[in-house]
């Protein structure tokens, strides 16, 4: 087995692990069937034990992966802050901003993106101990290229909650 596959097998594993993980617990809390705001998370889910993975697997199509990966990550932590702000807790304090809101899932959601990360990078840069980063920060694929999204589409979202309702 090579050092490559010895690594890049356990993360493929985390991160389909997470992503069963999180698609139980949504499953539990709210169930397909008896709510229709449930239809987004439940594809999200699929896309994400099912799809992700298979994309992360292959060189041509890794980049389809870590976007698809991280948008599901953008738009589950967009749609859980929003949950938790409608269903605020009362009263308010530290123990139920911790315990009682959905932070708790949105960081799970995160090490999923996280775990993702480390399969891209370590597909795209190999092994090497300095590896030469190129472009901008504002550029894909590093960091602030998924800043501005999650910026931007938490804008759009909240645009849209507030003009539709």
């Amino acid at each position: 087995m090579t050092t490559r596959t010895h690594i890049k097998a356990p993360l493929l594993v985390a991160l389909t692990t997470l992503a069963i993980g999180g698609f139980l617990l949504h499953l539990r809390i709210h169930p397909f069937a008896e709510h229709a705001y449930g239809a987004i998370p439940f594809v999200s889910g699929l896309l994400s034990v099912l799809v992700v993975p298979c994309l992360f697997s292959f060189r041509k199509t890794l980049d389809y992966g870590y976007v698809l990966n991280g948008m599901l990550v953008i738009l589950g932590t967009i749609t859980m802050a929003h949950f938790s702000i409608e269903h605020w807790p009362r009263p308010v304090s530290l123990e139920a901003l911790l315990l009682k809101t959905t932070l708790a899932d949105i960081l799970i959601l995160w090490a999923k993106f996280f775990v993702g990360k480390a399969l891209f990078d370590l597909e795209l840069h190999g092994y090497d101990q300095s590896p030469v980063r190129h472009g901008p920060s504002w550029r894909y694929p590093n960091a602030g290229w998924w800043t501005i999204h999650l910026a931007v589409i938490s804008v759009v979202y909240l645009l849209g909650n507030l003009l539709w309702r």
